[in-house]
């Protein structure tokens, strides 16, 4: 899978900011993760920020990109503290193997996860309010014989959280995800009335409680061209899709549709909603990296903790050359902090 190259430089960090402690995982050791913490590292923040990875590695990156970083184990001292540009406080994470930019290695699958799970240990014991997650090579984690499908598959089952949704955020545009990570060939299958009620709920409540919306409008994409047109070009809106939009609005939910994707995602139409909920991956992400990449906040929604992410993948090519724009983690972070 070829890795994904973030764009446009972001220029300040978005305000205000309320002074949490918030983790930060560096990714794959081998792509721009570090790289991007480091960027974070470098300017102030109103929050406190705690990076998961390894010192060592983050030294030699800092190094390589010809800035100075004063990489530390974190000392909890109970009070939060700003972040202060050119100190890396670390929750120590050590490497098994040697990294090499631009070429990851599954020997290093592990220390990838290891991250993970202390973010997660972080949240879940009270030491940090939310983790904020850079970019992993799936693919280097597979490839070490650990079945794996991505960040919230994972967190889900480390969480024992029964129903994650994906939402991606771009200033005022929102986009949940009915299925995630799936072959288009599996995913008519995937979309029941069961999990579509699932979903609905999730992203209610999260909007309700993580964005502060108190009466949530959700926009139901349908999944077939022209949303089925009238059964002629499939039955799930009729059969699945419409029935779960219905029996959400019985539970007190603003939810309408099925629509047309290409009707959804019109001006007017967003104007009307606060978020979208797509059927697929790819129906609903190309809008999101087409009006914000290097900008957009992956957040995971009905977990016990928060999350949020980056927007792109790994771009090895970038490792170490001080080309990777930071714009996407900085609006991570910012989200994270502001999330309720």
């Amino acid at each position: 899978m070829a890795a994904k190259t973030p764009r446009r430089r972001l220029r300040r960090v978005p305000q205000p900011l309320n002074g949490k402690r918030l983790v930060v995982t560096t990714g794959e050791p081998a792509g721009i993760g570090p790289d991007l913490a480091i960027a974070a590292a470098l300017r102030d923040w109103p929050c406190e920020l705690v990076f998961a990875g390894d010192p060592a590695l983050f030294a030699a990156r800092a190094e390589a990109l010809g800035v100075a970083v004063r990489p530390a184990a974190w000392r909890a001292d109970g009070a939060v503290v700003p972040h202060r540009a050119g100190t890396m406080p670390a929750l120590p994470v050590a490497v098994a193997a040697a990294v090499v930019a631009g070429r990851p290695d599954p020997a290093n699958a592990g220390y990838v996860l290891a991250q993970l799970d202390a973010a997660v240990d972080g949240c879940r014991d009270g030491r940090f309010a939310a983790m904020v997650t850079a970019p992993l090579q799936k693919s280097a984690i597979n490839e070490a014989g650990v079945p794996f499908t991505g960040h919230t598959e994972y967190l889900a089952a480390r969480t024992g959280a029964a129903h994650p949704v994906m939402l991606l955020v771009a200033g005022s545009l929102r986009v949940a995800l009915a299925t995630t990570h799936l072959p288009v060939a599996a995913v008519p299958g995937a979309i029941t009335r069961p999990s579509l009620a699932a979903t609905l709920d999730v992203l209610h409540a999260g909007l309700r409680d993580a964005f502060r919306i108190s009466a949530p409008r959700i926009l139901v994409c349908g999944l077939n061209p022209h949303a089925g047109e009238s059964g002629h070009l499939g039955r799930e809106e009729i059969e699945v899709i419409a029935p779960a939009v219905a029996a959400a609005r019985a539970r007190g939910i603003e939810a309408s549709g099925p629509v047309a994707a290409d009707t959804a995602f019109t001006p007017a139409s967003l104007a009307a909603c606060d978020a979208v909920l797509a059927m697929f991956h790819d129906q609903g992400l190309p809008v999101i990296k087409h009006a914000g990449f290097g900008r957009a906040v992956n957040v995971t929604l009905g977990l016990p903790i928060r999350r949020t992410s980056v927007d792109h993948g790994t771009a090895l090519e970038l490792a170490g050359s001080g080309r990777a724009d930071p714009g996407s983690l900085f609006e991570a972070i910012a989200l994270a902090e502001r999330l309720g």
